[in-house]
């Protein structure tokens, strides 16, 4: 059932003691040889004392700059970011940024972007908690307003650019692909009205992930847009096994079969793009992962899903 697989794509090392320049550069360029779609990476600002986050959010580098360290070392892989929390950085901050990185790796970028849920995370970024999807919608029509408008002029309740020019352009015209996080319907359907598509989190359940894929396809068709030309991007994080599991297992993992399957699965539920993120894999994100054993692993991944092997053959 190959022909029914998303789209793949993989997580850079950005967690961890395996967040190197070396492991960053080696997945990179052996994920674009694989034929891989994209590579994706993750913010964490902190990790509370206070908060039950995963092991794998206690040490994360900075999603840009590791894309474009992975942008150096590759040419055709896009680059893509799940997620940035945007309210965290003023609109016009993150627009130059993301530009600049899009500019420099040819025009390869997607921008994930989140709404982040942390309430620590906006006390230490100066940002108040409340009347974040509010605060959300403005930063989407202001980012949008920065990358099309030349001169641009921006005023509203929260954010305000006065009429300049901020050139370069970015090469993706009108401007790279924004996706948007989040769980809750309303988050589900503002992706859908507003943005080019929806990335997942690791904490949806990926069996029930067609009532997510239903909601932002609905706020589409509610903004006069084609609910299926949307992206849908999920994090897969794997657990590959040489023997079945048994008893009952989770979504993706398994045998290179089962995981086949579940891809496929998700696929049915109008998935279009699923990239396999080690990052969040327990032998990977435990705290006494050493980062030649995780990398093993992760080669070892994407050596048996790779795309060029999975695709049928032309003709």
């Amino acid at each position: 059932m190959t022909d029914a697989l998303p789209l793949l794509g993989c997580g850079l090392p950005v967690a961890g003691s395996w967040a190197t320049q070396a492991t960053i550069g080696r997945v990179a360029r052996q994920a674009e040889a694989l034929g891989y779609a994209s590579l994706w990476t993750f913010q964490r600002l902190l990790r509370p004392d206070d908060a039950d986050l995963e092991p794998a959010h206690r040490a994360v580098l900075d999603p840009v700059v590791a894309l474009t360290l992975a942008a150096g070392w590759t040419t055709r892989i896009g680059l893509g970011t799940a997620t940035i929390c945007a309210p965290f950085t003023p609109p016009v901050v993150l627009a130059k940024t993301l530009t600049s990185l899009d500019v420099l790796s040819g025009g390869r970028l997607t921008a994930g972007l989140g709404i982040g849920w942390l309430p620590q995370e906006y006390a230490a970024a100066g940002v108040p908690f409340e009347r974040r999807g509010a605060r959300m919608e403005e930063y989407l029509h202001c980012l949008h307003a920065l990358w099309t408008q030349d001169p641009v002029e921006f005023s509203g309740e929260f954010y305000t650019v006065p009429r300049s020019r901020t050139g370069p352009p970015p090469v993706q015209r009108p401007h790279p692909p924004v996706l948007l996080g989040g769980t809750a319907v309303p988050a589900l359907r503002r992706a859908g009205r507003l943005t080019q598509g929806w990335i997942g989190s690791s904490r949806h359940d990926p069996a029930a992930i067609g009532d997510c894929v239903a909601a932002v396809r609905e706020g589409a068709r509610e903004a006069g847009r084609d609910p299926h030309a949307l992206r849908i991007v999920v994090r897969g994080v794997v657990d590959l096994v040489d023997r079945a599991p048994g008893g009952t297992r989770r979504p993706l993992q398994g045998t290179r079969e089962q995981v086949l399957d579940d891809l496929a699965a998700l696929s049915a539920q109008g998935v279009t793009e699923v990239f396999l993120d080690l990052n969040l894999a327990p032998r990977v994100s435990a705290p006494d992962a050493v980062e030649h054993a995780s990398l093993a692993y992760a080669e070892h991944v994407l050596d048996a899903f790779a795309p060029v092997r999975l695709s049928p053959p032309a003709g």
